[in-house]
This record gives C-alpha cells, structure tokens and sequence, in this order.
C-alpha cells in the first residue's frame, strides 16, 4: 500500500510541477507572449513557430489553447492562423518533453534551492516568481527520478502485474486509457512522460507504450475542447479544429504502429528515449502534414459550430477574458476596459434622464431601469472577476489597480442605483401628476445636469490614466458642485417665498432631484481621493484648527445663559 501511495504521490508531484511552471511563467511574460501571439496570425509561418516558442516556455499546449481561443472568440486571429498555431503548441510542448526525458538528476536538487532561495528573498517580485519556476522545474525532474524508484517495487505486485497485462497492444484500448488519464491529470506532458519511465522499467512493451502516447496527444486534443465547452463557438472552433488534427493523425498512425516497431528499436536508444522521440515525431508529421490545410480544416470547423445569431447583450461583459486570469497584469486591464463600459451605460442613463425630465417619455424611463439592471450585471461580472486573480502574484501597483477598480465599479453601481430612484420619482410626482418646474428651476437643473456628465467624462479619464492634475480637478469640482447645489435650494426657496406656482408643486421633487445630483456628483468625484492618497496631496481632514484659547476669558460654565454665551463668541456685540 506505502508503494503504491509513493508512487501516486510521484505522479501528482509532476502534475503540480507542470502547473507550477505553467502558471508561473504566464504571470511573468503572459502579456508578452500574448501579444506575440496575436502579432503572428499574419503569416502561417510565423503562427506555427510562435506556437513552438510560446508553448516552449509554458510547457501547456492546453494553455496556449485557450489563449489562442480567447482571441478567435474576440474577433481579434482567424480561425485558420489559430490553428497554425496550435500545430505549433504540439510540437512546443513535445520539445519540452523530450528535453525532460534527459537524465537531469543533477539539475534538480539546484534547481529546487535555487528557486527557495529566490521566492522567500523577493516573493512579489519578478525574481521571487522566476523562483516559483524554477521550483516547479526542479519538481519534475524530482518527481520522473521517484516515479522510477516507486514504480520498480511496484511492478513485482501481482495485481499490478494483471492491470499491465491488459495492454496487450490493443492500440484502441491504449488510447483511451491513456486519454482519460491525460484528462484526468490535466497534461499530456506528464503522461507522456510518465508512459516513458514506465516503458524504461520494462513495466510495459514497447507497442503498447506507443499506443499510449497516441491516446496522450487525444486526450490533449479532448482536454482542449472541454476547457472551451462554455466559451462562443468562435473560441471552439480552434480546440475542435486541434483535436481533428490529432484524430485523423492517429487513425493513419494505427496501421502504421507495427510497421514503426522495427525502425524505433533499431536506433539502439534506451526505452524512454524511443517512447519520447515517437510522441515528438508523432507532432512534427501532425504539422508537417497538416500546416498547409488549415484552411480546409477551419472551413470544417466553422460549419461544425456556426456563429450564433448575433444578440447584443448590453449586460453581458465583452472584455473579461477567462484566460488571462493566469497572467494578473493582464487580467487587471482586462477589468479595466469593462469597468469603462459600466461608466458608458452610467453616462447614457444620465443623459437619458434628462431627456425623461424635459419630454416625460414612459417608455425611456423603462428602458433606463433596464439599464440599471446593465450596470448592476457589469458590476457583479467584474467583481467575480476580479476574486479570481491571484492577490498573492499582484505587485503593489497593480494590487492599487486592483483596489481601484474594484471602487470605481461599486461608484458607478451606486450611481445607477440612484438615478433609478431618481426616474422613479420623476414618474410618480412629475409625470403623472402633470406638473413641471419654473424656468429658473428647470435652467438650474439643466447646469447640474451638464456639470455631471462634464464630471463622469473627467472621472473616466482619471481612472483610465491616473494623472493627478486632473484628479485635483475633479475635486475641485465637488466642492463647487457643493456650492451649487445649496445656491440653487436657496433660489428655490426665494421661489417659494414670491409664491412661484410650479415651484410650490414640485418643491420636494426639486430639492430632493438636486440633492440626488450631489449625491452622483460626490460618487463620481469619489474616483480621485486614490489618486490624491498616493500622491499625498489629501487633507486628512476638512475641520479648521481650533484658535488658541484667551487666557484671560474665563472657562464657560454650564450655567451660562444665552446671551453671555454669544458675548463669548462675538465680543463685539456686547
């Protein structure tokens, strides 16, 4: 039983160390080969050797999958150039494999003290995370050295013994078990590299290694597909394309297996040698044969899964890339973009309400408090999002970005919330009361109104760049928007006092409708108090320091009455 444990626990040892290097390297250079990636859709050529290169590095070909899939399902690569790039990932991550297979013994006690020594010194630095990949390289090759040592033992078991002699060379039955586990361990690098240890301890022949291999780079093709199951048939297309590749190319290598035997053994290589240069042979013919009808297989994929009719959600986020969770930079422009979506749907309900105010249309009302329910499924979408970053790999400026969104999105939500009651009352004491305001009352509101989507323009704008000079000027803002609005409820107040019809009807829908305003307009202005924080050009409080109390007047007592009390204030009225 402690045999078996051992080498199970040798076996999740590579898995994590393939997801330790995976997602270290995606949140050191994610943006960067992102963008490589991106820039090389233009030439078959380049796609494929970015594909190579960008899988080189995450040693994932699932992962540069759904990178890949991301962008055809954001209009950003065609479906043919995608697929050349997934040709590439296969032979990347084979590459990968067949370096690992060396005997690296010596490599990873360093690699392993290396990488400590790197992340404790500096953990949310760069270097602390390239220590995180290097710990993770150093668990590979420490877990392929106890996979050997676990499995020998392992091998003497009868039962075991049973469990291996049902893959006889049924290359059907070898593909699906090895598809399954490759799902099941979410990476054919390990399995191929698992098959190839085994193969060197003689646990399996030679054939049924093969088979296995074939099954492994399947149930790649399969792991890809099911990662996109939810995603626009734009984004499948690319993962269903990959897994055509490797399903065609594994029914021509089937009839092909017996014929391969005899030249593989031949080389003269160790076992595990043999099993991973077929797995990278296997890839390079996949490419070789396939890198000039992508064309034809995308064609197919298309017709497979159709665009759906196109329905624009307006609450549905369009910039929350799934796939750029692993690389935090790039998740947090990601929230970026779709929190300046939500400042859109604020700024169209705000102009909106106007129009509801001056021309009492129904109709816009209603379709304004749809908005709302826009705005509050942008705000839950962004924040879902945003939980899913890794707070642990954020540097500090982008744990402030991180802050930043998140209260830019609870503003803006806050705000539609507002503007909702504010149409509300509109409907109820305006429209169908048939009332209106006074021409002073209406000019006054009309100033606020401007003064607003002035404001949340501004607004935006500091969120977008952070720039402080416009920061402070959109605290400046508040404090005159501040201003205005107790200005202009004394001039209502003046209204009612010369007995102003419309301003005794709408009274309290007008204070209340410019006291909403300010609330907006404070929610809004809220965008700058970071940025001022940071820069330490923030009061910490509005009170005025207390004067220095006059020695000579004597302490008021409780018993004081009004008068002296106001003698004490103002001396010179006594």
């Amino acid at each position: 039983m402690q045999t078996l444990l051992n080498l199970l626990a040798g076996v999740s040892l590579l898995v994590w160390g393939t997801h330790i290097v995976r997602a270290g390297i995606l949140r050191l250079f994610g943006g960067n080969l992102r963008r490589v990636l991106r820039h090389s859709a233009d030439n078959r050529a380049a796609a494929f050797f970015a594909g190579v290169g960008v899988t080189s590095l995450i040693q994932s070909s699932t992962a540069t999958a759904l990178i890949v899939a991301a962008f055809a399902g954001q209009g950003l690569i065609g479906t043919a150039p995608a697929l050349a790039v997934m040709l590439g990932a296969d032979v990347g991550t084979a590459l990968i494999t067949l370096a690992l297979s060396f005997d690296l013994a010596w490599l990873s006690p360093l690699l392993i003290f290396s990488g400590v020594v790197l992340f404790l010194a500096r953990q949310t630095t760069p270097v602390g995370r390239f220590g995180r990949v290097l710990i993770g390289l150093g668990l590979i090759i420490f877990a392929l050295q106890w996979i050997s040592v676990a499995a020998k033992p392992v091998v003497q078991a009868a039962g075991v013994k049973v469990i291996f002699a049902s893959l006889t060379g049924d290359v059907l039955f070898d593909m699906l078990v090895a598809a399954v586990l490759t799902v099941l361990c979410y990476s054919s690098l390990a399995v191929v590299l698992l098959v190839a240890t085994l193969a060197s301890l003689h646990v399996i022949a030679l054939p049924v290694a093969l088979g296995l291999v074939l099954g492994a780079n399947l149930g790649s093709g399969l792991l890809g597909m099911l990662s996109t199951l939810h995603s626009p048939p734009e984004a499948r297309r690319v993962t269903l394309g990959n897994f055509l590749f490797k399903l065609i190319g594994g029914l021509v290598a089937i009839p092909l297996l017996h014929l391969l035997e005899a030249p593989i053994a031949s080389l003269g290589l160790e076992d595990a040698k043999e099993v991973v240069l077929f797995h990278v042979g296997f890839n390079v013919a996949l490419a070789l044969l396939f890198i000039f009808f992508t064309t034809p297989i995308a064609r197919l994929a298309e017709r497979l899964l159709p665009s759906l009719p196109v329905a624009d959600d307006p609450g549905k986020p369009r910039h929350l890339d799934p796939s750029a969770l692993d690389t935090p930079g790039l998740a947090i422009s990601c929230a970026a973009r779709e929190a300046l979506r939500i400042g859109d749907v604020i700024e169209a309900m705000l102009n909106g309400m106007l129009t509801v105010l001056k021309q009492n249309d129904r109709a816009l009302a209603q379709r304004l408090r749809k908005l709302d329910d826009t705005v509050d499924d942008l705000y839950t979408a962004v924040k879902l999002y945003l939980t899913q970053i890794s707070r642990e790999a954020l540097e500090e400026k982008e744990g402030r970005r991180w802050t930043d969104i998140v209260s830019f999105t609870i503003n803006m939500e806050q705000v539609g919330d507002i503007i909702e009651r504010i149409i509300t009352d509109l409907e109820d004491k305006k429209i169908d009361k048939g009332r209106n305001f006074s021409e002073a009352g209406m000019a006054e509101i009309c100033d606020l109104h401007a003064r607003l989507i002035a404001n949340l323009r501004l607004a935006m704008s500091v969120f977008l760049d952070g720039d402080l000079r416009s920061a402070q000027q959109l605290l400046a803002q508040k404090v005159l928007f501040r201003d205005l609005e107790r200005a202009y409820a004394d001039s209502h107040l003046a209204r009612l006092a010369g007995n102003t019809l419309e301003s005794i009807e709408t009274s309290s829908l007008h204070l209340d409708l410019i006291a909403d305003m300010k609330r907006v307009n404070s929610h809004i202005c809220s965008i700058a108090y970071p940025i001022l924080e940071e820069a330490g050009v923030l009061a910490k409080t509005r009170l005025k320091e207390p004067e220095p109390a006059d020695a000579s007047a004597p302490p008021p007592t409780a018993a004081a009455t009004p008068r002296e009390w106001s003698e004490r204030r103002n001396p010179s009225a006594a």
